[in-house]
């Protein structure tokens, strides 16, 4: 078990006072069998009322509304986990999943369909192409190294970048620039397998690995697959690795982009422009 200490500070400042309209937080790590938050604290500022929920995928959103005008806005969190996850555990695959491709129990394809379904439909025929010398329908390949070999394909056809814009890049946006983000190259993983038929998703989070991603000042992003016999499986498509203890997730979606550590909006001048700023530390504790 490892105690872990997260650190996120996110920073807007403004020439004059703006009205802040309501703002939503998915900054709380997900609880579960290999992790426990011990001890947890938000400073806000301007003065707030906040209210917490669990969403429909089971992450805990903070929706804060600010009680007055003001020219900075702060969020900063604290959080020390209990992680117990050691490394990257096997996959160890039920039979029937051993082989690619394989069907979903259907008692769990009812709920893994939205999964499945492409973000960037407009670019299924491109994904396809760039998948062709690592599968092709009909071939018959082990499922563990199917998923290896297109993670690796990414991390070896992109170059890895820091982008601070808003969203995602489409599929085909990567291929054309030949880099892009954590949460781009995680995007085009999902694509592929969604290309697949294989149910994946988003992954928002932390990551305590300084060698496995070059910005250390932004939250990491990946992708989890479902697997039969493994359920939810991730895959950083940055580093190329299986996502094991140094992988902190907050939140997961189907959709890349709806569930930003921090999104809102404010009311003021047209002229109005505030450039993010935003520090993240994650270090192990004794």
């Amino acid at each position: 078990m490892k105690r872990i200490e997260i650190e996120h500070i996110t920073r807007y400042r403004y020439p004059q006072p703006v009205t802040f309209l309501a703002h939503k937080l998915h900054v709380r790590p997900r609880e579960g069998h290999d992790l426990r938050i011990e001890s947890s604290s938000l400073k806000i500022a301007p003065a707030y009322d906040i209210a917490w929920q669990r969403d429909v995928f089971g992450n805990s959103v903070a929706t804060v509304r600010f009680r007055e005008p003001a020219a900075e806005l702060l969020i900063a969190s604290q959080v020390v986990v209990e992680h117990y996850a050691a490394g990257v555990v096997p996959l160890a695959l039920s039979d029937n999943a051993l082989r690619y491709p394989f069907h979903y129990d259907p008692m769990e394809q009812i709920d893994l369909m939205p999964y499945q379904i492409s973000i960037f439909p407009q670019d299924y025929s491109t994904v396809g192409e760039w998948l062709a010398d690592v599968w092709r329908p009909g071939e018959l390949l082990e499922t563990v190294a199917l998923l290896e070999h297109i993670n690796r394909k990414i991390v070896d056809s992109f170059a890895y970048v820091v982008r601070t814009a808003a969203g995602v890049q489409s599929p085909k946006s990567t291929l054309k620039r030949g880099k892009g983000s954590c949460r781009d190259l995680a995007t085009f993983f999902i694509e592929a397998c969604r290309y697949c038929g294989l149910a994946s998703r988003f992954v928002s989070g932390y990551l305590v690995s300084e060698a496995a991603v070059k910005d250390q000042a932004t939250t990491h992003a990946w992708a989890e697959v479902y697997l039969p016999g493994v359920g939810w499986r991730g895959f950083d498509s940055t580093s190329g690795d299986l996502v094991g203890g140094a992988h902190i997730a907050v939140a997961v979606h189907r959709h890349p982009e709806a569930i930003p550590p921090v999104s809102g909006s404010f009311i003021g001048p047209r002229q109005t422009k505030s450039p993010v700023e935003v520090a993240v530390r994650v270090t192990t504790l004794a």
